[in-house]
């Protein structure tokens, strides 16, 4: 990719391989040291996965206006050292044995808060730093640096769980913030200084708000994301929970299957500008959702035998659309915004098609009490299968070439 001989977006590609790396490591990790170190239960876990999106319900809307006034890359750097700071308290409290079910609860919201800034802040710096004409080009090379650290990600993490235990496999995680930061540090080109000029924070929130919902593309891409994430996050936790205690799996056969995503990601992001090219980047928004979807069913049926091929065929698939779906729609949003909304439009959206993360979380936990964790998956499989008539039912449909100029109504 021509962008990669960028020498700052090389860094920034760097940074986010590390980060990605971590947060892997991170996804698996976090949620483990509670099933396994703390013996928790189905309501605990889901607990502790919609502490750590609840940040993005909690202050996305300002976290936007805020970074809008603030040089991105500095706002990066700091929430990388800030989540390295707050996972070392993980390790250090089981090692003196005092780690606790809350204390995770705590770390999850410290690490929601300060990703909520990264990515808004990341997402409305890479038009800087590539310009505009290369954001499908930046977008992609990105993404297929998540999904390669999807790839190896969870089966290193599941190893170093294995061999160090959950609490100190935690260290990588930090290590990937740490190095990150630094990398981002070494970025050359700087931005303006961004001037309040005294406007009022709920004002410049209620401009990002318009914007968003008064444009009838992207509350359709909103509501879309919104649905499926709220079904994926009451999934994710129980299947967690079903391989790992149900199945009796140990931490590096679970890393190893839930990397199949990753593979799937990965092959996402190298066909998807030619996808987008034979079908037309509105059809390949929702193909992307819908044609994976039925895939989770395979979920509730899974057992310690031959099912668990099933289960890394359904991981592949739907990494693969995940991928297909965000270079699609994201290129879109960030080409469609003026640069001086982009915090605001990208805060909007993640409060939007993150906030439902905490109440998926929440809601899975429950079911998972209440009707089991394997009955709490086809629940989240037939939502799941619904998500995609969000895009379908509008314009969306038939759009060949997404339009780069405001559409509102």
């Amino acid at each position: 990719m021509n962008v990669l001989r960028d020498h700052d977006f090389r860094r920034l590609f760097l940074a986010d391989t590390a980060s990605q790396v971590g947060t892997q490591v991170l996804m698996l990790a976090l949620p483990l040291v509670a099933v396994m170190a703390l013996n928790a239960s189905p309501f605990e876990v889901g607990l502790l996965a919609a502490c750590q999106t609840l940040a993005f319900v909690l202050i996305g809307l300002p976290a936007g206006a805020i970074v809008d006034r603030m040089r991105k890359r500095v706002v990066m750097v700091v929430a990388d050292w800030a989540r390295a700071a707050a996972l070392v308290s993980v390790p250090l409290a089981w090692w003196l044995d005092v780690l606790t079910v809350y204390q995770l609860y705590a770390v999850a919201l410290v690490l929601g808060v300060f990703t909520v800034f990264f990515d808004v802040a990341y997402q409305s710096y890479l038009p800087h730093l590539v310009g505009r004409e290369r954001l499908v080009e930046g977008n992609s090379a990105l993404e297929i640096v998540r999904t390669v650290a999807q790839l190896g990600g969870p089966g290193a993490g599941g190893y170093l769980i294995q061999l160090l235990t959950a609490p100190f496999a935690l260290a990588a995680t930090v290590a990937g913030f740490a190095w990150s930061a630094l990398c981002l540090g070494t970025i050359r080109k700087r931005e303006p200084r961004q001037e309040a000029h005294g406007r009022h924070l709920g004002r410049e929130i209620a401009e990002g708000l318009r914007f968003v919902f008064g444009h009838r593309l992207l509350r359709r891409i909103a509501g879309c994301t919104a649905t499926a994430n709220l079904f994926t996050a009451m999934a994710q936790p129980m299947v967690l929970l079903l391989l790992a205690r149900e199945l009796g799996l140990a931490a590096g056969a679970i890393g190893l299957l839930t990397a199949a995503g990753g593979v799937g990601g990965l092959a996402g992001a190298l066909v998807n500008a030619r996808i987008a090219r034979w079908l037309g980047q509105g059809p390949t928004m929702w193909l992307a959702i819908v044609v994976p979807a039925p895939l989770m069913f395979v979920l509730p049926w899974l057992e310690a035998d031959w099912r668990l091929v099933l289960f890394v065929l359904a991981e592949f698939c739907l990494g693969a659309g995940v991928v297909i779906y965000n270079v699609t729609q994201l290129s879109f949003r960030q080409a469609i915004t003026p640069e001086s909304l982009l915090g605001r439009m990208n805060a909007t959206m993640r409060f939007v098609v993150w906030g439902t993360m905490p109440l998926g979380g929440v809601i899975g936990g429950v079911l998972g009490e209440v009707i089991g964790v394997r009955n709490t998956l086809l629940v989240a499989a037939v939502g799941g299968c619904v998500a995609f008539l969000w895009v379908f039912a509008s314009p969306l449909r038939t759009m060949r070439e997404l339009p780069v100029t405001e559409v509102s109504q």
